[in-house]
Formats: structure tokens, sequence, C-alpha cells
């Protein structure tokens, strides 16, 4: 039974989706690297002097860079090739390639576009040479932090990075890119790519910023580390410089976005989730490319369909997340995310839906996905009343994490899962804290994607235990909302229907005005706008 499952302290914390999903057409997105392209403006600015004495090739190196920072990985390596075209000898050009080709999941290449800049670096220069090595150590690194059956030497990669990159700045104290290199490595992922900057960070980037006013890049992290941090305002105000330097980057209006959604902006957030898709959707058209071939587009959906979902816009949600759901993602975690589709259809009470959904997600091959697919074919059933088919989904997402890495990806959600077991089963002396333990996680869980996510899992616990009617779990993970999100309408509104059930009528008739006030650009068909109407 699902009593037994034994949860997160069995988990690994990794959420690397690189290795378990290979992409299933890498030929094609190696063919689509290589295609020629064009010197763009609107895309922000990078500069890093190379040894080249073609000034086309600089340029094209540049525009590499801008665009890697800004996780437009497809243009970057196409940039980057580019430039190769124009010197054949520019070593460094095959090193960012590395970095590139990992991010478009084609690790092979990446491998031998390192060993390609390590054969020319002998006729590089010192700056070249030293960010040719850099790149070799932060893939060691890269690679030391994925994968089973580590060593101690393993966890000594990243240091070792870090310190080669406080050499290189001490020979290079006027390098940009080694500022922001270092500025990255303060996380303790070496593969992340600025989104998990934190606050040690932030002096770093301030240095290249310093030295680079003109620069776009500096603001982008800022914003990801002013984020990650707590501190909204310096993020949005870093995000705005970001966006108005590279107007032409969707990722630089989804950033914006970000850190909107948490500041009780929702709809200028939804505003710029839309501009990015524009941005996005103008670009494969334009290009010829094929969605599957950019993460960014799918991610973007995601939050675009949170984001409506939010604002009690269902039918757009609903559009926006069947968009997402029929995309074939080579990333582990975009997979993954598929589950909000799930969870919006539970939210809407259409289990049957979610079931369906479900099943496709369990017959993923990436064993993550599957158990995600589970985990959410589990909550399905539970909301059916099939209690002992829902212990055998929850099982079977065990059976396939064990031993398996990322497993901190669907930590929470299985536990999540568990709880919602106990207390639907009555088991109510084990569902509390499974539940309380269940929300403290989710609740510790960094960025915007997680706030959000976590903010409805909230929500589907609060429904779940009403539905049980368990008043007084109903009412705690209804302050469990609010608290984390007071200005979200569906916070007042769990609360009003808690307030309704003791007698409370001021108190419900104080939260259903909250909720209908938040809900303000809802549908107008939406149930609960319709029940605030009628004062229930």
């Amino acid at each position: 039974m699902v009593a037994a499952l034994a949860l997160a302290t069995a988990l690994a914390v990794s959420q690397d989706g690189h290795q378990d999903a290979p992409p299933p057409s890498t030929a094609s997105i190696l063919e689509a690297a290589k295609r020629s392209v064009p010197l763009r403006t609107g895309i922000g600015v990078a500069h890093d002097a190379v040894a080249t004495t073609s000034t086309q090739a600089q340029a094209f190196y540049d525009q590499g860079l801008a665009y890697l920072h800004s996780y437009v990985w497809l243009e970057a390596a196409r940039s980057f090739n580019q430039a190769l075209t124009l010197d054949p000898n520019l070593a460094i050009a095959h090193a960012q390639l590395s970095l590139a080709y990992t991010e478009l999941n084609a690790p092979a290449a990446a491998r031998s576009a390192l060993e390609r800049a390590n054969v020319l670096a002998s006729r590089a220069n010192d700056h070249d040479r030293r960010h040719i090595a850099l790149r070799g150590k932060q893939m060691e690194a890269e690679v030391a932090g994925s994968g089973s059956g580590r060593t101690p030497q393993d966890g000594a990669k990243l240091p070792a990075y870090r310190q080669a990159l406080d050499e290189a700045l001490t020979l290079f104290p006027k390098d940009g890119e080694l500022w922001l290199l270092r500025g990255m490595a303060e996380s303790t992922d070496p593969a992340e790519r600025g989104q998990g900057s934190v606050a040690a960070s932030i002096p770093f980037y301030d240095k290249a910023l310093a030295l680079a006013p003109g620069a776009s890049t500096p603001h982008h992290y800022l914003s990801h580390a002013y984020e990650n941090s707590g501190r909204l305002d310096a993020a949005i105000k870093q995000g705005a410089a970001y966006a108005a330097m590279a107007p032409k980057i969707p990722h630089a209006r989804h950033m914006r976005g970000h850190d909107l959604m948490r500041s009780d902006r929702m709809a200028e957030a939804i505003a710029e989730f839309q501009a990015a898709d524009a941005l996005e959707s103008a670009y494969f058209a334009a290009e010829k490319i094929p969605v599957e071939m950019d993460w960014h587009y799918q991610h973007n959906l995601d939050l675009l369909g949170q984001a409506y979902q939010y604002a009690g816009q269902m039918a757009k949600a609903e559009a926006v997340f069947t968009r997402s759901f029929a995309i074939a993602s080579s990333l582990v975690v975009q997979e993954f995310n598929k589950r909000e589709w799930i969870v919006f259809l539970l939210a809407r009470g259409r289990a049957a839906e979610a079931l369906e959904a479900a099943r496709v997600m369990a017959s993923h091959r990436s064993p993550l996905v599957s158990a995600g697919g589970h985990v959410q074919a589990g909550h399905a059933m539970l909301a059916l009343g099939q209690f002992k088919a829902a212990a055998d989904e929850g099982n079977a997402a065990l059976h396939l994490i064990q031993g398996v890495e990322g497993g901190g990806l669907i930590a929470v959600p299985l536990q999540t899962f568990q709880a919602e077991f106990f207390l639907r089963t009555k088991q109510i002396d084990k569902a509390r804290p499974a539940l309380e333990e269940a929300a403290r996680k989710a609740r510790l869980q960094s960025g915007p994607d997680n706030f959000i996510q976590t903010l409805f899992t909230l929500e589907a616990m609060a429904r779940a235990a009403r539905e049980a009617g368990e008043w007084d779990l109903a009412g705690w993970a209804a302050r469990q909302m609010t608290a984390h999100d007071p200005n979200y309408a569906g916070s007042h509104y769990a609360l009003a229907l808690v307030a309704q059930h003791a007698g409370d009528q001021k108190t419900a008739a104080a939260e259903l005005a909250l909720a209908g006030k938040y809900w303000s650009t809802a549908d107008a068909d939406l149930p609960e706008l319709k029940a605030i109407r009628q004062g229930r």
C-alpha cells in the first residue's frame, strides 16, 4: 500500500535533466546549428576581444556570446559556427560551441568541440587559452555533478573550477566574461547558466557591469540573483534594463514576467509572457525552426498558462497548456512539467481527463517523467474515489525512481500525493504531518516556476481537505496559501469556504470580496465568480 512509501529522504536532490532524455533528432539540431546566420540587432550587447584578425569573425563571436547569455542556444551555435567559417583557427569559438551544444542536448558534439578547441589552442593568445582551459574545468565539474557513483574527487571539481576562475581574474582583471562566469560559479550546480544565481553572485555581476556599462548580460544575471535572493524590486529594475537592451530576445521579456508575477502585477506579467511568445513564434516562422528545438518556447508557454490560471482566465490557460502538452521536448525537466496541464484539469474538476493525460505522461521513456505521470494518475484516481488504484500508481512511481539520478524532481509531488492518500482514506493522524511536511518543502523551493507551482499544490491540498470533509486541514491549507501569496484570489476563496462552513459569515463575506477583487480580469463564466456573486 501507499502508506509504506519511502519518500524524500531517499531521494537525490539533483534536478539535472540532460543525461536522462537524449534528444531524438541530434543530427537535425546540429544541421540547424551550422546554418549561416546574419549579424542581428536588438539581441543585447556582449563583447570579448579574442584572437582573430577578422572583424567579422569577432562580430559573430560577440553575437554568439549575446545569444549564449540569453539562453538562445541554437542561435549562439549558429553564430559561433559562422565565426569559425570566417576564421577556422578561432579556438575559443569551439570552446563556446561546447557549451551551446551541451544545452542543445548534443553531448558528443560538445565534447568534440572542446577537443577541437584544445587542438587549436596553441595558436591562440593567453586570453583565449585561459578561457578554453576554464571551459574544460567547467565541463569536468558538470560531468562530476551528474550521474551515479560519485567519488570524493568529483566533489572537488566545482571548487577547482572556482579557483581556476579566481586565478584567471588575477591575470585578466578587466575581463568581464570572467567576472560573469565567476558569478555563475557561486551556484552549487556547475551546469546551471545563471538561473540559479545567488546573493553571493551579485558582486561579481556588479563588477562585470562596471567594466561594460553598455552590456546587457550583467542585468540579466543580476535579475536572477536578486529574484533568488527575494529582492523583487531590484530584480524588476534589472529585468527592465535587460528587456530594454535586448528587445528581440524572448527570455528578456519572459524574465521580466518572472518578477512581475510575484509582485502583484500579474496582468503585466501576462503581457510579458505574451510578448515572449510572439517573438518566438515569429522567429520559428522566419527561420523555419521547429519549436521542439527551442526549450524556452515551451517553458514560456508553461508560465503563461499558469499566469492565466492564476488570473482566472481558464479558457486561455487551457489553450496554452494544450499547446505545451503537445510539444515533445528532449529535456526531462520540461517533460516533467507537463504535469501542470494535469494539475489544471484536476483543479477544474476534470479528473477523468486528468487521468487520460497522466497516462500519456506515464508512458514516457524517462523513468522520472513516467513516475511523475503515475503520481498525477494517482491524484486523479483519488479524486475519482479509486483508492486501491491510486495506491498502485504511487507504488509504480516509487519503483521507477529507485536509484535514478534526479529523483529530487519528484520528491515534493510524491510526498504531496502520499499526504492526499492519507487524507482521502481518513488516516488523519498521518495526513496532517504528511501535509505539513510536503507544504514546508514545497515552500522552500526557490524560483518563479516553483513559486506558482507551490501555490497550486497548496490549493490542491485545500481542495482535497474540503472534499474529504476535513475542514480544520482545509483551513490550515488555505492559510498556507495566503502566507505564500496573499494576492491570489484562490487563497481568499479557499478561506471564504472554510469561514462559511464554520458559520462565520462576516469573514466569509470579506474573503469573497477580496477574491472577487483579485479575479477582476477572470472569465465571466468562472464558477468561482458565480459563487461569489451568490455570496457562497
